[in-house]
């Protein structure tokens, strides 16, 4: 089998954390672009106009391994082209990211409430991956897994590309533990602990994932570890990681966490900058095997559920 000639590096640094747009150029075998600025006017033209991509050209910002794009650059398939997006300005997420634990091969963050893990829509800079590259001073580093935007707690980063795999694989693989802590409405009427399974769809485009009749494809057991003042503090242990699961699962036994702007109704999207009311779901404890040296690792985040720690209270004598 013939194998493709590995891809160049970026002849681009990152900016603000974020890797360059990689373009290969496409066969034409009718020959329609003569040069390169004609196939990338023609490709990007249609969403920020062809004047826009002109002046890019001009301005030097695609760049092939070999230096600039000009107007004259001949076209050749198969070649690649490298640019930097405009980026939108991002409201910032007024909360750092702590760091559990980091080593030569991984990053274990505390990531706060309101940060997503990755670039994606309208967050990009205003990421808990391109933060941790720009403080840390790690451009290779990639996440191993996604944590909700919404959902604080940990998340394991990758520091070096040719470990990805192996961590990545932990999470396909469901070998890794993994404990949440919620807060929700206690009823004494939902018998708990309780394991739910069910089979959860999520179709591109909509907020919200539902259940629906057919074989299960996400399991969460689901313990109450105390409660007070009509709220309860719930243990949830994913045996699988479809998208909302925990939350999907709470809402589904009558429990939906606190603050959630999507269970049980889809809510008004509130104001960028508006951080007051955060989902009370922490991403509480990592457990894993070391794909790599074999040693047995466990972390806990720092963080805490305001609801639940509110006035320094920590529980009382209903925790379990």
């Amino acid at each position: 089998m013939r194998r493709r000639p590995k891809t160049p590096a970026a002849p681009l640094p990152q900016r603000d954390g974020i890797d360059p747009v990689r373009v290969r150029l496409p066969a034409d075998p009718d020959g329609v672009w003569g040069t390169v600025r004609e196939h990338l006017v023609e490709r990007f033209g249609g969403a920020i106009g062809a004047g826009r991509v002109e002046a890019m050209v001009r301005g030097g910002r695609f760049v092939t391994a070999d230096g600039p794009v000009d107007d004259e650059l001949t076209y050749r398939p198969g070649m690649y082209v490298w640019f930097h997006r405009d980026f939108a300005p991002e409201v910032p997420v007024p909360f750092g990211i702590g760091i559990v634990h980091r080593d030569e091969r991984i990053v274990i963050a505390d990531k706060p409430h309101f940060l997503a893990t990755t670039p994606r829509g309208r967050h990009v800079t205003e990421t808990a991956v391109a933060r941790l590259r720009r403080e840390l001073a790690l451009p290779e580093l990639q996440p191993a897994h996604r944590l909700d935007r919404l959902t604080a707690g940990l998340a394991l980063f990758v520091v070096r590309p040719e470990d990805r795999g192996a961590y990545q694989n932990l999470f396909a693989e469901r070998r890794v533990r993994k404990e949440y802590e919620a807060v929700a409405p206690y009823d004494a009427g939902v018998a708990l602990p309780v394991t739910v399974r069910s089979r959860i769809v999520k179709e591109r485009g909509v907020i919200a994932a539902r259940e629906e009749a057919g074989e299960p494809n996400a399991e969460s057991r689901i313990e109450l570890a105390g409660h007070r003042g009509g709220l309860g503090r719930y243990r949830l242990l994913p045996a699988t990681g479809r998208t909302h699961q925990l939350r999907v699962h709470m809402n589904g036994l009558g429990l939906p966490i606190l603050n959630d702007p999507v269970y049980p109704v889809v809510a008004e999207e509130p104001d960028p900058d508006d951080f007051t009311h955060p989902l009370q779901l922490l991403a509480k404890v990592l457990e894993f095997t070391d794909p790599v040296d074999g040693r047995e690792r466990r972390f806990e985040s720092g963080l805490r559920l305001a609801a639940w720690t509110r006035d320094g209270v920590q529980g009382d004598s209903s925790d379990q």
